[in-house]
């Protein structure tokens, strides 16, 4: 018998989360708890299809003529609709945006983009962070470096410590943060972080990418997206990865955007051609459908406001759980100065463990915990499920 073609194919680790996906599903315990699969549930434990999307899809059906080919840049008008909400202007001389295949593609094409600029590229991303960040630049052949930023155990966000390490980042290198309600810690910077943060981006001449995952879940539209502007007004350029599968319940249409704004014409040149190839050869062609429906809200007053209203729904359930399991417990106290979805709760990994194997209460591996996936029942019988293993 000849050795099969796949001999020499390495079997690879599955990813974290997908593994605790399948052991979940896998589970047969009545009353299991998912709090890793980060998505937004209702009180009844439910990811409902938006009322603006569902009123948004039924004008697609009725109005839109052809599934024919969007183009290499995607929806456009999607892209000029959303701007305003992230930018907080409608246009700006040398940006350039187009759709993308979700956040995450948004993000490959940042690290591809980084990739192409230096014959030895590197990124900084702090610890820690979205798992799926350290591969999406490595799979692009980027270098990641890490900076200290979050102390799980101790719920402390040390900015200091940032700063202290990027000093090591060179001219041209790149640097990852979360716009807002940082996954996995929870932590948001303070405006005058953000100028901080801001003036060693401009002084050490490195580029942010900004991860705008969760715009409306932590402290308002407006209020998520003002670092990334005050960000915006004072560095040579920024690099926005968006997405839009949270804040507009949009999962599995996987619809997000990439921006690039620099300062002259010359550079946008470049620039627009560094994510329009690469865009080309990972997906040619991004899909329709959660663009198109994005755009049909934004196009419409009476939808748009629907929506907000909707999302400011959501962001303040999110902030009542949060404020419910601060209170439940001094180990938890700091989840009520954090926001957005996630948090890293202050157990080591045997408690990880163990709340599987003893509660069938499902986290990710490093304590991080979607506190979306609650509902108000759950919040004491988690907090006693983890009180043995809280400092």
């Amino acid at each position: 018998m000849t050795d099969s073609l796949f001999a020499n194919l390495r079997e690879q680790a599955p990813d974290g989360l997908m593994a605790l996906m399948m052991a979940f599903r896998a589970d047969p315990r009545a009353g299991k708890v998912d709090l890793g699969v980060g998505v937004y549930r209702d009180d009844r434990g439910n990811t409902p299809v938006m009322a603006a999307v569902k009123a948004a899809e039924r004008i697609l059906l009725e109005r839109q003529e052809t599934k024919v080919y969007l183009g290499l840049d995607g929806d456009l008008a999607f892209v000029d609709r959303l701007a305003p909400i992230v930018f907080g202007d409608a246009a700006h001389p040398f940006r350039v945006g187009m759709q993308t295949p979700g956040g995450t593609g948004a993000l490959r094409l940042s690290a591809e983009l980084v990739a192409a600029m230096s014959d030895t590229p590197v990124v900084w991303v702090g610890e820690p962070t979205w798992a799926n960040h350290v591969p999406l630049f490595r799979a692009a052949g980027v270098e990641v470096r890490t900076h200290r930023f979050y102390d799980a155990m101790a719920g402390r966000f040390d900015l200091d410590a940032m700063l202290a390490d990027l000093e090591a980042a060179q001219p041209g290198q790149a640097l990852l943060l979360h716009g807002c309600c940082h996954n996995p810690a929870g932590v948001d910077f303070t405006l005058p972080q953000w100028e901080r943060i801001a003036e060693l981006v401009a002084r050490r001449r490195l580029l942010p990418i900004v991860d705008l995952a969760y715009q409306g879940l932590g402290r308002g539209l407006d209020e998520d997206a003002a670092g990334l502007r005050l960000l915006a007004d004072r560095v040579e350029a920024v690099v926005v990865a968006y997405s839009c599968d949270k804040n507009f319940g949009l999962y599995r249409e996987r619809t997000g955007a990439l921006w690039a704004q620099v300062n002259d014409a010359a550079s946008l040149a470049k620039v627009r051609s560094g994510i329009r190839n690469p865009a080309r050869t990972c997906w040619s062609m991004p899909p329709d459908h959660g663009a198109a429906v994005v755009r049909v809200i934004l196009e419409s007053t009476e939808l748009t406001a629907i929506w907000r209203e909707e999302l400011e729904v959501m962001r303040r359930r999110v902030l009542g759980l949060r404020e419910r399991l601060a209170a439940s417990h001094p180990a938890l106290a700091p989840l009520a100065a954090q926001t957005g979805m996630f948090a890293l709760l202050p157990i080591a990994h045997d408690g990880v463990l163990a709340l599987r194997r003893d509660h069938a209460i499902y986290i990710a591996d490093d304590g991080r915990a979607n506190l979306a996936g609650l509902h108000p029942d759950m919040i004491d019988p988690l907090v006693a499920a983890l009180t043995p293993y809280l400092g």
